[in-house]
């Protein structure tokens, strides 16, 4: 069990680094000059995704045999629901 939220809590974490890479990645670019700031906090964002990344492979190669596709499956439904909650903006979308 306690493996597991191990493995629940980095793919958060992981999850939430991607997310927030691609939360600042789109205020990088504004009024077409690059807004280093917002680069930067990308970048590191996107690092921390891959170090948790990383981790969370090791646990879920020392519980399971799980193939490469569904590790990145699992990789993409954490990043999309974290850009979704983190970006601030999921309230606002449209029903459909």
């Amino acid at each position: 069990m306690g493996s597991m939220v191990l493995i629940v809590a980095l793919l958060l974490l992981c999850g939430a680094g991607d997310a927030l890479g691609f939360v600042y990645a789109g205020r990088a670019w504004q009024d077409g000059r690059l807004v280093w700031i917002e680069a930067i906090k990308s970048a590191l964002s996107f690092q921390f995704g891959v170090v948790m990344y990383l981790l969370t492979l090791r646990q879920l190669a020392q519980h399971f045999a799980i193939s490469t596709e569904i590790q990145t499956l699992v990789w993409f439904g954490a990043t999309i629901i974290g850009v979704a909650a983190l970006s601030g903006q999921v309230l606002r979308w449209q029903v459909t």
